[in-house]
């Protein structure tokens, strides 16, 4: 079907809404959506040989907001020159989620979507919706940052370029254990029912947020106290902690959170058919640029297993984020963390050649 669009917006660098439904939309798993939603964002205007547009995958349980720190004037995206599609990830509850799609395919029962299949699913939006057959760029933080090293393997001449900040090509077993802990603690409450829940697990909503927390900054940034730099001031440790505990992720829905924990898990570009499970065969197959951007604190995603990977991707540009804010580096939590990433990512667009 064809992308509903919302009333059009004034400012090129202010999103504009719409929505892709795909019928019978066949997930790896191998079952059939009979609708499959994909929410996004635009920004900017299509030129009419449509060969301006920049694709923005989102990251965990975001939507296609998420990414304005690149966004608008003085900043890497500009507007005026270039068609930025900002995608949101199955799950989030606003594209096709547990929460929000009807039986028997509701909660729980919902099918675990791999990174391949919100890349696909994106692939139809961009060919069928966009008429889009060609990208100057994919960037992606975190969650984002898997899709853009999936669609450099699935689809390796469909982008120019190609940009991962806070993010790796697998789901590495320390990670999958991390997610499993978060996943360990929103389910232990009662109240979850195996995912049938008749109102919010709030206990295992507020156990998960606790668990997440600890692992998205550095140790350094907790024992600076940098979370003053947002907080008003006489702001104490307790009251930033039970702010963390009790709005982690407002109104998030607890079957949603696991299902895009799930497919965190299983992101693996080697298991893409025709890599036999090698993730370095895999990453060897790229045939782009890639400017791969790992958070030098990062807890989800280290720096050694960027450079592990790095290690394989044919003319990677490995720029690491001199940072102790942890994974949120990867988004410009910060104005120091904003101009590196904005300055690097500027050029890298820019640059010639390989």
């Amino acid at each position: 079907m064809p992308a509903q669009d919302a009333p059009a917006t004034k400012r090129p660098d202010r999103a504009q809404h719409h929505v892709f439904v795909i019928n019978n939309f066949r997930t790896e798993s191998g079952v059939t959506l009979p609708q499959a939603r994909v929410v996004y964002g635009t920004y900017g205007h299509l030129n009419a040989a449509r060969d301006n547009a920049i694709l923005l995958p989102s990251h965990y349980m975001a939507n296609h907001h998420g990414y304005e720190w690149l966004i608008g004037p003085g900043k890497a995206l500009d507007t005026a020159k270039v068609f930025l599609v900002a995608t949101e990830l199955f799950g989030n509850g606003k594209s096709s989620s547990p929460s929000n799609t009807p039986e028997p395919y509701h909660g729980p029962r919902f099918p675990v979507m791999t990174i391949r299949d919100n890349v696909e699913a994106v692939h139809q939006l961009l060919g069928q919706g966009l008429k889009i057959t060609h990208l100057k760029a994919i960037i992606g933080f975190s969650m984002g940052a898997q899709q853009a090293f999936q669609w450099a393997v699935s689809y390796p001449r469909f982008a120019d370029r190609l940009v991962a900040t806070s993010g790796t090509a697998k789901t590495y077993p320390h990670g999958v254990v991390r997610l499993e802990g978060q996943i360990a603690a929103l389910t232990a409450d009662a109240a979850f029912n195996n995912g049938d829940y008749t109102a919010p697990p709030t206990k295992g909503l507020e156990a998960f947020a606790m668990v997440w927390t600890g692992w998205l900054y550095s140790q350094e940034w907790w024992r600076r106290e940098l979370w003053r730099a947002g907080a008003k001031p006489g702001t104490t440790f307790e009251q930033v902690l039970h702010e963390y505990r009790t709005n982690f992720i407002p109104g998030a829905d607890a079957n949603d959170l696991i299902l895009q924990m799930r497919t965190w898990e299983r992101h693996d570009v080697g298991a893409t058919p025709a890599f036999g499970g090698n993730v370095e065969k895999a990453l060897r197959s790229i045939q782009v640029p890639i400017l791969y951007m790992p958070s030098e604190t990062d807890l989800y995603f280290p720096l050694t297993d960027a450079r592990y990977e790095a290690a394989f991707i044919p003319g990677v540009v490995l720029k690491p984020i001199p940072s102790l804010w942890g994974h949120t580096a990867g988004a410009a939590p910060n104005p120091a963390d904003a101009k590196f990433l904005n300055d690097n990512i500027r050029s890298f667009l820019a640059a010639k050649g390989r």
